[in-house]
């Protein structure tokens, strides 16, 4: 069994990476209300929210401040940039119809399948590519943000307690 070390992310780096974890949280949840036959609704109405808070920002300061620093004919810029587009029509998909339970498994598997990408593929390649003084330029321009869609959600259904709702 292989093991993986931990991977030392430069100071522009480790903050997308910071927000990853809340990403993978959201696929966690979605899945959690999936798998507890929680309405569709209510998941839906949640992936929006957060999305709207968290990924968002998040998909705007990787194309302006990342995805930038490589030529766009770059694959791995491609994908993600290609990614980031599915994930967009996704959420808009949920945000018509507040989305099936089909739709928000996609939307999660694309979304982990997305960040996994970034972390292990992307990310590793950017850090190793960007100058010093380019990846300093980055992280200057990052907005440390609180993640607070969580707080601000007064239906966390997928909490044990409140399946029932």
């Amino acid at each position: 069994m292989s093991t993986r070390n931990p991977i030392k992310r430069s100071a522009a780096i480790a903050e997308f990476s910071r927000d990853h974890h809340f990403a993978l949280l959201l696929v966690w949840k979605i899945r959690e209300g999936l798998k507890n036959s929680i309405e569709p609704e209510r998941v839906g109405r949640y992936a929006v929210h957060y999305f709207d808070g968290e990924l968002l920002p998040h998909f705007k300061a990787e194309e302006e401040l990342l995805f930038v620093k490589i030529s766009k004919d770059n694959q791995l810029r491609k994908q993600a940039e290609e990614d980031h587009k599915n994930i967009y029509g996704l959420i808009e998909n949920i945000r018509s119809n507040q989305g099936s339970n089909e739709l928000l498994q996609n939307f999660a598997d694309s979304l982990e399948k997305h960040v996994r990408f970034e972390e292990r593929e992307l990310y590793n390649f950017l850090q190793e590519n960007i100058p010093e003084a380019g990846l300093t330029e980055i992280a200057s321009q990052l907005k440390l943000r609180q993640h607070e869609a969580e707080v601000l959600w007064a239906d966390p259904f997928w909490q044990n307690e409140n399946r029932k709702k």
